[in-house]
């Protein structure tokens, strides 16, 4: 077991490559099994900013670090990066909410995404979204209540041929329809009517 190896069910063990080499970071899962403190958290981000800072480029590694820890990235956490990058709030906002693996409000225990590019939209991706928006009442961006689902659109997840196509949790879904995203979401657990 790694040092920083989470101890629930999922064992998160997240790497980052240095040069050649990938070395287990001391990030821990955002589980009950991690729970640390606001202050706790903050201190280890201020590490990694101490780590990257005088990398040129390192800004999007810092951030996807710190939401590694933090599970997001809200606005009073981007103004604490800022200050100690000394770079602009602009700056940080801009690439938060450019990249769409950045999220500024907390996510769901898995993160549904809906293509919407041309080939999923034009043979129904859409009534996957709306039906999703139904079972799970939530509109895109949003998570459930129950935490268990964040619901996202994304342009094109690469498999216009098998359209239309949905991704949890980075594995994708093909030929998606009603009755096969009814048993698709079952994989994950009930969904609250």
């Amino acid at each position: 077991m790694y040092d920083n190896e989470c101890e629930c069910e999922y064992n998160h063990i997240p790497f980052v490559v240095k040069g050649e080499v990938s070395v287990a970071l001391e990030i821990k899962c955002q589980c009950q099994c991690a729970e640390e403190s606001d202050q706790d958290k903050y201190t280890r981000i201020s590490e990694i900013i101490d780590e990257y800072k005088d990398k040129e480029g390192s800004l999007i590694q810092i951030l996807h670090l710190a939401q590694g820890i933090y599970g997001h990235i809200p606005l009073e956490l981007q103004k604490f990066i800022a200050q100690r990058l000394e770079i602009p709030l602009s700056q940080i906002s801009g690439v938060v909410t450019f990249y769409s693996f950045f999220s500024t409000q907390p996510r769901g225990e898995n993160t549904i995404k809906v293509c919407l590019g041309t080939a999923c939209y034009v043979r129904g991706g859409k009534k996957i979204l709306d039906q999703l928006i139904e079972l799970l009442k939530v509109q895109v961006g949003d998570t459930t209540a129950d935490g268990k689902f964040t619901l996202e659109v994304m342009r094109c997840i690469g498999a216009c041929g098998l359209a239309p196509a949905i991704s949890i949790n980075d594995e994708v879904y093909k030929q998606v329809n009603p009755d096969k995203l009814q048993s698709i979401l079952k994989e994950f657990g009930e969904v609250k009517k």
